[in-house]
């Protein structure tokens, strides 16, 4: 009778072969070429690195996965993913069991309590889902074979192992999601490096393990790229007639606030909320599956920093509003 072990490295044997027929010319090639580079560029070890990258795997589910991303979805569509009772109520028990680190984020950053958790929420649910790709193999995969966006992937791989080197991570045992993001807030390696922070004071930027280092990693994240205390995000809209009259709204893509809102006015859009005139913002369409509109201001701008979608930057504000009003009412409950 054969024994386990040799079942088991038939098993191996047979996974790394159908791995190898799968894996096109250009991958293999371009990991020998990058473990070159990075030797030459950062002065690692050139054995060493190479050792690394022969662990690195071509994935045909990461592959599969940047090709139907939840970002292709209608709005009506996309909404429930997120806008669950099941997600705000987790929400509530995020914000209760880390008051305290939100609070700091709030006085440091200047960003509320409930965007932090909505983005956290939307990320990861709240840490109960880091991801199931190996980061190495999402960045490789995606850098040496995906020429639409090769050479970003590759430079998220340089910087995956970069901070590997910095924060002690292992660099093959790493996972995330299917675009090589990291942690609890979900960054790509080279916003980890550039924004992330030490918030629990231990001496190390763990986005994995630590909420305290995401919550104010994220707050960090949307101070440096614009987020204005106190401002509003967004608020519906009314189109006189039905149709923008010279105003051609964003749909999923965001698009910088240029326009204001006497601008918008005298183009038969009304606004749902009194602000200035002069305040500047984006006419957004969403399909639900109507149309429905609605102006996104600077601070739903910096959102669309952290996911390039409109669908995104509305998630994560309806789901804030959502999670502010349960947490609310049950403190309310609780006086």
């Amino acid at each position: 009778m054969r024994s386990i072990r040799w079942w088991y490295g038939m098993l191996v044997a047979l996974v790394c072969l159908t791995a190898a027929a799968e894996e096109p010319a250009s991958y293999r090639a371009g990991s020998e070429r990058f473990a070159r580079e990075m030797a030459r560029k950062h002065d690692f070890d050139k054995n060493e690195l190479a050792g690394l990258m022969r662990q690195a795997h071509y994935s045909r589910k990461v592959m599969d996965a940047i090709r139907r991303p939840f970002e292709a979805k209608p709005w009506h569509r996309y909404r429930p993913i997120f806008l669950t009772a099941k997600r705000i109520r987790s929400g509530v028990a995020f914000w209760r069991e880390n008051r305290k680190s939100l609070e700091r984020a709030r006085a440091v950053y200047g960003v509320p309590p409930e965007i932090i958790t909505a983005i956290i929420g939307i990320e990861t649910n709240y840490g109960a889902n880091l991801g199931r790709y190996r980061a190495i193999d999402a960045l490789s995969t995606l850098g040496f074979s995906y020429p639409k966006r090769a050479d970003f992937f590759r430079k998220e791989l340089e910087e995956l192992l970069l901070l590997a080197q910095e924060e002690a991570i292992d660099a093959v045992g790493l996972r995330g999601s299917y675009a090589g993001a990291i942690g609890l807030p979900q960054f790509i390696p080279s916003s980890y490096r550039a924004y992330g922070v030490d918030f629990d004071g231990d001496g190390r930027r763990d986005l994995r393990q630590s909420k305290a280092d995401a919550i104010g990693s994220v707050g960090n994240y949307l101070d440096r790229h614009g987020w204005k205390t106190g401002e509003p995000v967004t608020f519906p809209a009314r189109v006189a007639g039905g149709t923008p009259q010279g105003i051609t709204p964003a749909g999923k893509r965001p698009v910088k606030p240029i326009t204001s809102l006497n601008q918008l006015k005298a183009a038969g859009i009304v606004a749902g909320k009194h602000l200035p005139g002069s305040t500047r913002a984006t006419l957004i369409r969403l399909d639900a599956p109507g149309p429905e509109y609605w102006l996104g201001l600077g601070n739903f701008y910096v959102i669309t920093h952290y996911n390039h979608s409109n669908l995104y930057a509305m998630a994560v504000y309806q789901l804030s509003r959502e999670i502010r009003a349960a947490y609310e009412s049950e403190r309310f409950i609780r006086k």
